[in-house]
């Protein structure tokens, strides 16, 4: 199901982060590191649970979003709110072969912010994502997603020409 494959994906990220906060429903991103790293997690499939003629073709939606607080309610204007977007593949193309639960058969895409907000969209395709990755965060599966994800961490500054942050 689809909103099955969405949570596993979270799953999927938030071990990979070794994080041991929980998830929060209303928070306006899907993991929180232990040390702040906000991460938003989009997934997707070729395939759906009910027949098809041919793979379904890969968006992902909800990029930007409006916050929401028990104090305020919904902010009035969407944002992008996560410091990291994480965008999960389950990509299996034979029903006969799907497993959502074998993780050899996800590919990932982590991307910053500031590459998501340059794009000023609300929704992605999967060839945006990866144009957009580049040959540095070219398609990978589970392992080494964590330290792929920290790579893109916005927060941390980039090192001024001595090499120092």
């Amino acid at each position: 199901m689809n909103n099955t494959r969405g949570l596993f994906a979270e799953f999927l990220v938030h071990r990979a982060l070794n994080s041991r906060r929980t998830r929060v429903e209303w928070a306006s991103h899907d993991v929180e590191t232990d040390d702040g790293l906000r991460v938003e997690v989009k997934a997707a499939a070729y395939l759906q649970a009910w027949e098809q003629r041919t793979p379904s073709q890969i968006r992902f939606g909800g990029l930007r979003a409006r916050t929401w607080s028990p104090d305020r309610g919904y902010a009035e204007a969407k944002t992008y709110n996560a410091d990291v977007y994480v965008f999960a593949v389950q990509a299996a193309r034979e029903h006969d072969a799907y497993d959502p639960l074998d993780i050899s058969q996800w590919e990932f895409y982590a991307l910053p912010r500031p590459a998501i907000a340059a794009l000023g969209t609300d929704s992605v395709s999967l060839v945006t994502v990866r144009a957009a990755a580049g040959a540095a965060s070219a398609a990978s599966g589970f392992r080494g997603l964590g330290e792929r994800i920290r790579a893109v961490d916005p927060r941390i500054s980039a090192p001024d020409e001595d090499g120092y942050q």
